[in-house]
């Protein structure tokens, strides 16, 4: 039986908030390069991250895919400077410390392609922090979860000791937005909870 979309994304995350609402899907590798471009403003980075990733999968497949690929990416926001990965401890303390007491925005953009159409949605959300000590921020990166989240933290995991207050999308956060998600399958004729497809 073929799923029903092709996964652009080796998360984790992903994987398992498509498999939350009943979404068959298949996980293909993709190598896209992440640096924003220059004067790129946030919202139009993760919409155009997407937006490549699932391109980049549907090119990888060629002939063999008669079903959409999806794709996403999220970028934490603060003072206007888009927070990675962070690479080493260093960079994980500055991330946390930025955002330690404050609000910052989550961006995610989900991407939805097939060979003739592509659809694309932006998920916006709004997260305050308690203030972070040094020492917590210290055992939260030996804890090993900052390493492979953008903005050095995981609001599904441990990170959430740090979240006073979400506006928005929890999924959304974690790096897939299901509302939007579920408005590009229905559009692509993907039912969803007995609805049926489109035409």
């Amino acid at each position: 039986m073929l799923p029903s979309i092709y996964l652009a994304s080796l998360s984790p995350r992903r994987r398992e908030l498509l498999g939350q609402i009943g979404v068959d899907h298949e996980v293909i590798r993709v190598q896209v390069d992440e640096t924003p471009h220059p004067g790129e403003a946030p919202v139009e980075y993760v919409i155009r991250l997407a937006l490549e990733k699932a391109g980049a999968g549907l090119s990888g497949l060629g002939e063999r895919s008669p079903r959409p690929v999806l794709g996403a990416d999220t970028a934490v926001v603060a003072d206007g400077r888009i927070l990675g990965k962070p690479a080493h401890r260093g960079e994980a303390l500055e991330m946390i410390s930025l955002l330690s007491g404050r609000s910052h925005k989550v961006l995610t953009g989900v991407a939805l392609t097939t060979p003739g159409r592509e659809w694309s949605r932006l998920s916006v959300s709004r997260v305050t922090f308690r203030e972070v000590t040094e020492r917590e921020a210290n055992a939260y990166w030996e804890s090993g979860e900052p390493m492979d989240k953008a903005g050095g933290y995981a609001i599904q995991g441990v990170g959430a000791l740090f979240i006073r207050h979400l506006e928005g999308s929890f999924s959304g956060v974690m790096g897939l937005p299901l509302f939007e998600t579920a408005q590009l399958l229905r559009e692509a004729g993907i039912g969803l909870l007995g609805a049926q497809p489109k035409s």
